[in-house]
């Protein structure tokens, strides 16, 4: 019975990956400046920027903050909401990473096909990070993704709840698909993150980052759910940020770097390196201790 339950508690820390959301299609409700299939990229800007969006979140929830950020500096912005069960439609990308990867291919290919541009800009969040990998290397996407902006990435997943032992622990027993499907009819994508599942395995395979594609990887010390916040780190060439080391004093954890300018800032960088400023710690709350 207590496996039972630390189960049923892992289950629903995954959930909270992301906020709840109101009940959406794939793309109603964008937010501010997003998904205005008549922009045209600008020279200074020549590839349009898909915002994807992390578990259980939808478009306009998760990019409120930033999408009008990036609308005001010249760059076609778009995003959707993918990966809705019809059993939950208030919760985005809570099907098959796979399905949901597919469903991406899709919206490029028509963000490409409007804005008449060779490649896409992806900025990603928690599963909006994982999910596209699959994109990336095995459905195609590398060759029309040019910068890939990851904030609070898992690419070695999440040790959240020591979830992963348990599943480890029930193998021998024959008890750990049993445990995975019950998960997976809520959630599908949500064994798919843990520490050492197939599917992160699989991601890892000929490297973590997908070739061709130039990695900006965002990391907070604070991250609760991404367990260890270190499980995003790329090998070079690829770009980390680690936020406490831009501001020691910004104390955003996993969900709030969508709503942080400091973390802005970092996006903006990468997007635009010639550009680039570097982040104004101005308003933050006093030094916090370092996290233990």
């Amino acid at each position: 019975m207590r496996r039972l339950l630390t189960t049923a508690l892992a289950c629903a820390a995954l959930l909270a990956l992301a906020p709840a959301a109101a009940a959406e299609t794939h793309l109603t409700n964008p937010p501010p400046g997003a998904n205005d299939f008549g922009c045209k990229p600008s020279a200074a800007h020549p590839e349009p920027v898909v915002l994807v969006h992390g578990l259980g979140a939808t478009m306009g929830e998760n990019w409120g903050y930033m999408a009008p950020i990036l609308k005001a500096r010249g760059y076609c912005v778009f995003a959707l909401t993918y990966g809705a069960d019809p059993l939950f439609p208030f919760a985005g990308g809570v099907i098959p990473i796979e399905q949901s990867a597919e469903e991406l291919g899709v919206f490029v290919d028509r963000v490409l096909a409007s804005t008449g541009a060779a490649k896409v800009d992806l900025v990603g969040h928690s599963e909006g990070t994982f999910m596209p990998q699959w994109w990336l290397k095995f459905l195609g996407g590398a060759a029309k993704t040019d910068d890939y902006v990851a904030m609070t990435p898992l690419y070695e997943g999440t040790k959240l709840a020591r979830a992963d032992l348990l599943r480890d622990a029930l193998a021998p027993f024959g008890l750990s698909q049993p445990v995975i499907d019950a998960v997976s009819r809520v959630c599908a994508s949500c064994p798919q993150f843990l520490h050492g599942s197939e599917t992160v395995e699989k991601l890892k395979q000929g490297g973590k980052a997908a070739p061709g594609v130039d990695y900006t990887t965002i990391l907070t010390r604070y991250d609760q759910l991404v367990i260890p916040y270190t499980s995003g780190l790329l090998p070079p060439p690829a770009t980390n940020k680690i936020v406490q080391r831009e501001c020691p004093n910004d104390i955003s954890e996993h969900a709030a770097v969508a709503f942080d300018p400091v973390v802005a800032r970092l996006i903006l960088n990468a997007l635009d390196p010639a550009s680039a400023k570097k982040p104004s710690c101005l308003g933050l709350p006093p030094l916090a201790p370092p996290p233990a």
